[in-house]
Parts: C-alpha cells; structure tokens; sequence
C-alpha cells in the first residue's frame, strides 16, 4: 500500500515538472515573437541633442537691416530683450526709460535688444524701414533694433521660443503684450521676466545686480 502511494506521488510530481517546462518554453517563444514584431526604437538622430540652445548665445537673429548678427557677440554683457511696438499705449513710457537706462549703464555692461512684432493689436505695421525711422527720429533710441518678428505662435521665432522655455509667465508662457521684458545675465541665461505695464527704471536694482555696480 505504501508503495502504491509512493509511485503515484512520482507520476504526479513529474507530470508537473513536464507542465512547467510546457509554460515556460511558451513564454520563452512568445517573448521571442514580440521581439521580431516590435522591433526597437531608431536612435535619436545625430547632433539632435546639441543643436537644443542652452543660453541666448547659441542663437543667431538678425538685424533691423536684415543681416545675420550672433548672440554670442554680446557674451559678457547683461542683456535687456524687449518686444516693442511703435502705436501701443506703454511705446511712449517704455522708450523714454529704456533710453535712460542704457545712457546710464551701456558703458558698464548693459545691452538692450528691441524686437519689433506686430502680433498685438497690430500696433507695429510698418516695414523694417519705417519701424528703424521712427525709432531714431521720434524716440531717440540708440540701442539696437532687430528684424521685425512674431513671438508666439508657430513662427515664433526661436530666440523668443528660449526665452518663453526659461521663464514662464503669468497664466502660461506665451507673451501677452508689448514691452514684456526679459533680462539676460553675463553668461547668456535668462534671469528674470517682467510683464509689459511694468516700468524699465523699475528692473534697474536687478541690472546693477548683474552688472556689479550701482
């Protein structure tokens, strides 16, 4: 009797082990089936990683006259970048102390960049011509004057797609009007943004901040 139960708990023991190495050399097939069918994902492409901009530096734009000018150009001095337009209700206030501030710090370090852009009520409709002649006879302003751009939206163009990824602004990142401001320390990256009502003399504490002086 002893034996009989003997043999038939060795019949069932093997009959498990043979079940066992069933499932698994299905598991084993299966895994091996996804393999071929789901084949792994393509590489990142070449270079993709590096041509990402990492500070204002690595971007290029171009000038009021349409020539290409390199941002790295200004490596070491503190940046101001402003969107402006010639028919808003802030154009009058913001050159007026955009002006102030750089005859006050442009020899101690201090670069404003202004960027037309008709995105906003269209309030800067004319040509590169008629924007950098209304800039020079009516506002006086010596600062350099880019190409004139869109800042949100698809054609964004890329100095502003930076800007808008390494300071966000109220209620998302877009920018809502004319005059938002953006300050650049020394080494390219982007510090501070500042909404449009708010007025240049007002960023002046930060700039002498960046530019080690008062």
């Amino acid at each position: 009797m002893a034996a009989t139960t003997t043999s038939n708990s060795s019949g069932g023991g093997n009959r498990i082990w043979t079940s066992s190495l069933a499932v698994l050399a299905l598991a084993v097939a299966l895994v091996s089936l996804l393999s071929l069918r789901a084949p792994p994902p393509p590489p990142p492409a070449p270079g993709m990683a590096d041509d990402l901009p990492t500070s204002v530096h690595d971007i290029s734009v171009k000038d009021i006259k349409g020539n290409d000018v390199k941002l790295s150009e200004y490596d070491g001095k503190v940046l101001l970048i402003v969107n402006v337009a010639s028919k808003c209700g802030l154009t009058n206030s913001n050159y007026k102390e955009l002006n102030i501030l750089y005859e006050k710090y442009k020899e101690k370090g201090l670069e404003i960049l202004a960027f037309p852009c008709n995105q906003f009520a269209g309030q800067e409709p004319g040509s590169n011509e008629e924007i950098e002649q209304t800039v020079c006879s009516r506002f006086k302003a010596e600062f350099p004057i880019f190409d004139k751009i869109d800042v949100n939206g698809k054609e964004a163009a890329p100095l502003y797609k930076f800007l808008k990824s390494q300071k966000g602004g109220f209620l998302g990142d877009g920018i809502k009007w004319n005059f938002t401001k953006f300050l650049v320390g020394k080494d390219g990256k982007v510090i501070e943004r500042y909404a449009p009502t708010t007025s240049p003399l007002k960023i002046k504490n930060d700039i002498q901040k960046l530019l080690g002086t008062s």
